[in-house]
């Protein structure tokens, strides 16, 4: 089992808090174990996907 590095925990609990002072609440978070990549949804539209590093990925 995989876990998240202390970089993309750190983004996570960031962003999660700022989604939720927007009233939009976090629905789905997972590491993915192929690219450990670690994956938020919030709402209809909201993903964000934070590398190992703690970077941000473009969807785009």
């Amino acid at each position: 089992m995989n876990l998240p590095t202390a970089e993309q925990s750190i983004k996570c609990v960031i962003l999660c808090q700022s989604l939720t002072n927007k009233f939009t609440i976090p629905v789905f978070i997972c590491l993915d174990e192929r690219t450990g990549n670690l994956f938020i949804r919030s709402g209809d539209n909201i993903e964000i996907e934070i590398d190992r590093d703690g970077s941000l990925l473009d969807k785009n």
